[in-house]
């Protein structure tokens, strides 16, 4: 799902330009050759490269140098500095195919990275995400959700993975008619017809769901996900929840995220890296002003505030400065 409402959306890190993919090439070997690694290069050339830059960098590095770039740098680097650039090397689709992997066959569910996936891939990406699951893990992502999660949150999940909400216009005498049937499901209703709330929120398309939402106010004089905070509880609430807010406006979605990463003691970095990454090249501008709109501290202070080292300087630079 795509931010509606809040215009173009656009990323921070762009194909560098006079690119020379052998260069790079030569220069990251030279950083990793010998004793002791710069990681300084590595950071200054892998950060300010786009994603498809960087696969021809390590296409290049193969050719020229005749070993495996990603190999080479995990032999050279550690910690959550070599999670991060590991992390730029991977196509956006392998990448939250390895996310939902890893979610779903570590040492239990991660189900709020299951949640922040799916709830913001628009259909073509889900789309690529299956597919690229399937290749490289050798295994089906329906089916794998199917059989870690439960209930009413494994049939969101499960619907949302099918990569297929409609993608029309807005039909104002249906919003209108949806719209109260999330009020008679939810508000209006003794007990909860999440069954109802699922089939809407995760089948309609962007542009009518922010119709239905205006529609359930005027109904309700309620926001549709203060709604959903009272009548659902659990994972089933998360991901609603997180549907209604990508739909509203992704961006600010994704710096909420950011900022309970970094809030409190202790900082998320597997969170905080994940979204750097993932959305660097998609909506980190208005991510960075949704984050100062609401938590009134630039994105780069706060990172710089709560991080360290090669890792702060690798995120400070997908964050392209301070505004």
């Amino acid at each position: 799902m795509a931010a509606k409402g809040v215009g173009r959306t656009s990323g921070t890190i762009h194909d560098y330009p006079d690119f020379d993919a052998n260069q790079d090439a030569e220069t990251l070997h030279k950083a990793m050759k010998g004793f002791g690694t710069d990681e300084d290069i590595i950071l200054d050339i892998l950060a300010q490269r786009s994603n498809d830059q960087r696969q021809q960098i390590i296409l290049a590095y193969k050719t020229v140098i005749g070993k495996d770039l990603v190999d080479d740098l995990k032999s050279e680097l550690s910690g959550t500095f070599e999670s991060l650039i590991v992390a730029l090397l991977l196509p956006p689709d392998r990448y939250d195919a390895k996310e939902l992997y890893d979610a779903l066959k570590g040492a239990g569910t991660s189900e709020d990275v299951l949640v922040e996936i799916l709830a913001s891939r628009n259909n073509e990406e889900i789309q690529q995400i299956v597919a690229a699951y399937k290749e490289d893990f050798d295994s089906n992502l329906e089916e794998d959700i199917d059989s870690d999660t439960s209930s009413y949150f494994q049939r969101v999940l499960i619907s949302l993975v099918q990569g297929n909400r409609d993608e029309g216009e807005a039909d104002p005498c249906q919003a209108e008619d949806d719209a109260k049937a999330l009020y008679e499901a939810g508000e209006n209703a003794w007990g909860t017809d999440e069954g109802r709330f699922i089939a809407i929120l995760c089948s309609k398309s962007v542009p009518h769901l922010l119709t239905v939402f205006e529609e359930y106010q005027k109904i309700n004089d309620i926001d549709l996900e203060d709604s959903i905070g009272s009548e659902c509880s659990g994972n089933l609430q998360c991901v609603l929840s997180a549907i209604v807010k990508c739909v509203k406006n992704t961006p600010a979605y994704f710096a909420e995220k950011l900022y309970n990463a970094m809030k409190g003691a202790g900082t998320d970095d597997h969170t905080l890296l994940r979204v750097m990454v993932s959305r660097a090249e998609v909506d980190m501008v208005q991510i960075k002003a949704a984050y100062k709109e609401k938590y009134e501290e630039s994105l780069h202070s706060s990172i710089v505030g709560d991080t360290g080292g090669d890792f702060k300087d690798t995120l400070v630079k997908l964050c392209a400065g301070d505004d």
